[in-house]
């Protein structure tokens, strides 16, 4: 299967859509359930879309405090791991995707790093670690991916996750 390949491992400048549709993209992107099984097919989709533009990234999927799936494809450093936990702790914390998270900070003319208060070393506001959000239910875990420009981890994973949705 060959996937959208808009992504590409090189650097491009970010480009932040309005608040407005990063906020609409999260409304959109929810699921109808979350399993064991479910976690292991939008994590297997990531790193076949990862595989296909030979994105050096690392990819992980945790549900109520439980690692679900977790991949590091060729060129992810433990470094990427670090990231991801740093990342699907603002997921956590916020209830919205690390992306947002900054953003609404920038759109306040601060920084997350400045104005939240929180240790850097523990939580990223930057993007890539998106939340599950059962409908019905609310946010039960994050997916996660790092190795990329953050305008890059974020779409990524939205892509995939609108895959999957649309399969669902």
């Amino acid at each position: 299967m060959t996937h959208n390949t808009g992504i590409t491992p090189k650097f491009h400048p970010e480009i932040t859509p309005p608040l407005e549709e990063l906020e609409a993209q999260e409304r959109r992107l929810v699921f109808r359930r979350f399993t064991h099984d479910d976690a292991w097919a939008l994590g297997s989709l990531l790193v076949e879309m990862a595989r296909e533009r030979q994105a050096p990234v690392a990819v992980d999927i945790h549900r109520a405090g439980q690692q679900l799936f977790h991949a590091a494809l060729p060129g992810s450093t433990p470094d990427n791991d670090a990231w991801i936990a740093r990342k699907r702790r603002v997921v956590e914390r916020y209830g919205a995707s690390s992306y947002i998270v900054g953003a609404r900070f920038r759109a306040k003319g601060t920084s997350f790093e400045e104005s939240s208060r929180l240790d850097p070393d523990t939580y990223a506001a930057h993007g890539g670690s998106f939340p599950i959000n059962v409908e019905g239910v609310g946010i039960i875990g994050a997916v996660t991916v790092s190795g990329l420009p953050q305008w890059e981890d974020h779409r990524f994973v939205v892509e995939a996750v609108g895959e999957f949705l649309s399969k669902e």
